[in-house]
């Protein structure tokens, strides 16, 4: 099998009925599997693919992995040249899977690649996940092109041209099969959230390019599994962009031309700067009656403590690409 089509579901039972039709539909004619991976869903998702769905292949987890846990252990027991992360709440058009495979095939450099995510509900819009490919500001704060904060750009055709951002969204991404296995998949402290930006930023450290491919896209309902208002996903988002930094700065640095050392400082300095601006809009949260969501930041913090663990530096890492030297959240409120 050259290609595997991987949904990692969670309770989303209504959307797998609605959407996996097409889905089935559109790698027929290719050598492609679609693979539902169950996170041990509490509505009635498996008896769905058991009697709606019987030709699918079905991988049933335990218990509910998160994002990253529930894909490491689906893929780990599947064999494929290429993997693609697919959310359940997409829509796709016929074409969408061959420019994926087309430009991979092509470009033997790349590591993973993308399509456009339009907005389900408003076709000639981006969608928020990931718009035409995602880059990254020098505090953590991730956008898109086609996406700044709460500002999404309609679809003119401008993002038409490939190309390399430092990720794409994983509600859809493809990636070379062994160099998921090389990384060793995703980081499982990540639960959910940001995964694929350390993911993708890890692989480019490594030398590999991540690039959307616009020939392709699909549309996205967005906030499946967890509501855009949700204190717990708040947490993660805060925690996760510690993470994120920790993980991949010092490599960076280094590909800047710092020491170890100087790489190591400069990241401790950019973490503590970006604790400092979670904590001014903790207090936003807090003057507004958010109680929760002051809450949801501080306990992100106390949990980015808990799980920090600073890697090695890789002898020759590779500077990315896509990383925005300036803060880019000032330029999002102005819009």
């Amino acid at each position: 099998m050259k290609t595997a089509v991987v949904i990692l579901n969670y309770n989303t039972r209504d959307y797998l009925s609605k959407f996996l039709p097409g889905l089935i539909a559109s790698c027929k004619g290719l050598d492609a599997q679609v693979i539902v991976a169950d996170n041990a869903s509490r509505d009635d998702s498996v008896t769905l693919m058991k009697t709606v769905f019987p030709d699918v292949r079905l991988i049933e987890l335990d218990q509910n992995y998160g994002f990253t846990g529930g894909y490491n252990r689906a893929l780990a027991q599947v064999e494929a040249e290429y993997f693609v992360l697919i959310n359940s709440d997409i829509e796709v058009p016929g074409n969408w899977l061959h420019p994926l495979v087309e430009w991979m095939d092509a470009h033997p450099d790349c590591g993973a690649c993308g399509p456009k995510l339009i907005s389900y509900y408003e076709r000639d819009t981006f969608e928020y996940a990931g718009a035409a490919g995602g880059l990254l500001d020098k505090y953590g704060y991730p956008f898109c092109r086609g996406r700044l904060m709460q500002h999404v750009e309609k679809d003119h055709g401008q993002y038409d041209t490939p190309a390399n951002v430092l990720w794409c969204s994983g509600a859809c991404l493809m990636v070379r099969a062994s160099l998921w296995k090389e990384l060793g998949g995703l980081d499982e402290r990540f639960f959910a959230h940001m995964e694929e930006i350390d993911f993708c930023w890890r692989m480019q450290l490594r030398g590999w390019k991540v690039t959307v491919v616009p020939e392709s896209y699909v549309y996205h309902i967005g906030g499946g599994t967890l509501p855009n208002e949700s204190p717990f996903k708040l947490r993660l988002n805060f925690r996760n962009n510690l993470l994120l930094l920790e993980n991949n700065l010092p490599a960076t640095f280094a590909a800047r031309g710092c020491s170890a050392s100087a790489a190591r400082f400069r990241t401790r300095v950019r973490i503590f700067l970006r604790m400092c601006l979670d904590g001014l809009s903790a207090l936003v949260y807090l003057f507004t009656g958010r109680f929760s969501f002051f809450q949801a930041v501080f306990n992100a913090h106390i949990q980015y403590w808990k799980l920090r663990r600073p890697g090695p530096i890789p002898a020759t890492p590779h500077m990315p690409e896509g990383l925005y030297g300036g803060w880019i959240v000032p330029k999002g409120l102005l819009k």
